[in-house]
């Protein structure tokens, strides 16, 4: 292992590496894994998965029978294979380095579903990060949400389901892309960190080729005490369970 790198047990007893110069596992990942609804037949498609861990996490709790993980900076991809190889999940989990508008580079035709924690920031927004890697990660430096949302609509099947945690701030960008690539947004969920706290990211399930139809769920809040020391319920029933309580 480099000297930068760490070995995490994190959900599931998941062993990860971690970069410690990179972006390391959070609760949107978590959270993004858990929204998924998949199916043990299901096949699967990430744009942009890092490490590795929404796809490991999804492979764990059979939400898909193949993933196919696209990752476009070469250090990560690289990261998230070994990430696969460590838990023993190549026979579910195919590594790809590409960019995800490249779409001869890693096929991928007709996925069930497809999941993203695309960056979230434009190129403008925010602070830049010295470290390229996390500026790529954050920033729309490789790929809008328009991108993203364009070429998942050329991999999934007629009917395919389209997953996204992104910044509430940002959830029109969103919503237009996916409109726009013909991905209807048929489910959202906001999280806060508190009951008495601003949505800190939102999650969104949309379908490809539905019709107008949204579900705006209860939020997700993620701590009962201001001191953010004891989750609720609803977070200890997404930890323990992978997915999201019913009514969500």
């Amino acid at each position: 292992m480099h000297t930068s790198e760490r070995i995490d047990v994190v959900n599931d007893s998941i062993r990860l590496i971690q970069r410690s110069d990179g972006l390391t596992f959070g609760t949107d990942a978590l959270l993004l894994a858990a929204y998924v609804r998949g199916s043990a037949g299901s096949r699967a498609i990430e744009f942009g998965a890092g490490s590795g861990i929404v796809s490991l996490l999804c492979a764990t709790r059979k939400k898909a029978a193949h993933i196919l993980a696209v990752e476009v900076q070469s250090e990560f991809a690289e990261l998230a294979e070994r990430n696969v190889v460590e838990n023993r999940l190549s026979e579910i989990i195919r590594v790809v380095c590409a960019d995800v508008r490249d779409l001869e580079a890693y096929g991928g035709d007709g996925a069930d579903l497809l999941f993203t924690n695309p960056p979230y920031m434009t190129v403008s927004g925010g602070y830049p990060n010295a470290a390229d890697v996390k500026n790529i990660a954050r920033h729309e430096v490789i790929g809008t949400i328009d991108d993203f949302c364009a070429a998942a609509s050329k991999k999934l099947r007629y009917g395919g389901h389209f997953y996204c945690v992104y910044r509430p701030d940002r959830a029109v960008d969103l919503f237009c892309a996916m409109r726009k690539a013909k991905i209807e947004p048929k489910r959202l969920t906001a999280v806060l960190a508190d009951a008495s706290s601003a949505p800190s990211m939102i999650l969104v399930e949309g379908k490809l080729g539905a019709a107008p139809s949204l579900v705006t769920t209860p939020p997700l809040i993620l701590y009962t005490d201001a001191t953010h020391t004891a989750y609720s319920e609803d977070m200890n029933y997404v930890l323990s369970n992978g997915c999201f309580p019913e009514r969500s």
